[in-house]
């Protein structure tokens, strides 16, 4: 989890950088802001780091040569930390390097912040950090005050709303030969030009710890039985629902997933263990994010999941069955005088 109750902004630039497939340009400061009111200052440190008070994936900067100082932000953020790139020089070239990847049509110019963070805390670690922040929407704001007996009524047409971050990224300097830990959103652009922040600025992917192994096997699994065992086996809606409620069963009571332990108690079918195991190591090898024989279950990623396990029959328009028992509660049937399928629950009280 990352807090930012005792951080202190150390120095803050902004610049400005428009979209370069537009023909429209950058434009930088010549000097940092001055953070001597104490109001402003905490106005922006809630801008900056709320949102991410509720991340849990933690990324990595890399590049796809596996030469990690090719990966421009890494290069520019490990001269800073090791003080060979001063601070407002470090942000002119950061706002660089995002004019050349804003290259796609739909990509919104706006202001950047590049912010020197000291005293963030991320999984119980005290760091120093960088904050790089991008505006792109603006809002109207209404502004009243009194005036001789009456109130005065003003606006702003271009402000900005501190409770919308359009886009960020927090780099920890911590784990630099691995690409350092680095939390980063996205709220505006979820369409194919969303790619240019965290692929083509950044450069992150996933860490494959604890969190993103529970939630991506968790995933895996579900597009397996949904997807991929009626090559196999002819299953009706009711199996797949009960492979996918023992699923979750399992990572909810589990401290560890243990790959013969889930095959088994789980999957219960030699075949479908083996089919299963061919699947899952489709996806290790795309994306390079191995999940190993075991692995530590979190519970957060557990939680994240669950949600989009829909445990439902949707029968015509008629009634959605929520299932959560065991499968040998219900029984499928046809009826050749309707000329209709049913089921039949079995179940001890109605509540």
């Amino acid at each position: 989890m990352f807090y930012y109750t005792d951080a202190v902004i150390e120095q803050l630039a902004i610049h400005r950088v428009g979209n370069k497939l537009q023909d429209e340009f950058y434009v930088l400061s010549e000097k940092t802001v001055d953070l001597a009111d104490g109001v402003l200052s905490q106005l922006l440190m809630h801008y900056f780091l709320n949102p991410f008070t509720k991340l849990n994936e933690v990324y990595r900067l890399f590049h796809t040569t596996d030469t990690l100082s090719l990966n421009e932000i890494f290069h520019f953020s490990n001269a800073f930390f090791t003080g060979e790139l001063g601070f407002l020089e470090f942000s002119q070239q950061i706002s660089k390097h995002l004019f050349e990847v804003s290259n796609h049509p739909n990509i919104k110019g706006g202001e950047l912040y590049v912010v020197h963070l000291r005293d963030v805390q991320l999984e119980g670690e005290v760091h120093e950090a960088i904050g790089i922040f991008k505006s792109e929407n603006k809002e109207a704001y209404l502004k009243i005050s009194p005036v001789q007996g009456a109130f005065d009524l003003d606006y702003e047409q271009e402000a900005i709303n501190i409770n919308k971050l359009d886009k960020g990224c927090l780099i920890i300097n911590t784990d630099a030969d691995e690409g350092y830990k680095v939390l980063v959103i996205d709220q505006t652009n979820r369409q194919q030009e969303a790619v240019y922040w965290k692929d083509d600025f950044l450069g992150v992917r996933v860490r494959n710890d604890a969190f993103n192994q529970t939630g991506n096997f968790l995933k895996v699994y579900k597009k397996f039985v949904n997807e991929e065992l009626d090559e196999a086996f002819e299953l009706q809606r009711a199996d797949k629902i009960d492979l996918l409620n023992r699923s979750m069963d399992y990572f909810k009571h589990k401290e560890t997933f243990k790959q013969d332990e889930f095959a088994e108690e789980v999957l219960g079918n030699p075949q479908a263990a083996g089919l299963f195991n061919t699947y899952r190591q489709q996806f290790e090898e795309e994306f390079d994010a191995p999940f190993g024989d075991q692995f530590a279950i979190s519970s957060q990623a557990v939680k994240k999941v669950q949600a989009t396990y829909k445990s439902v029959l949707k029968l015509d328009k008629n009634f959605h069955v929520y299932v959560h028992g065991k499968r040998e509660f219900i029984e499928k049937g046809y009826d050749d005088e309707k000329g209709m399928n049913y089921y039949i629950l079995y179940f001890n009280e109605e509540h």
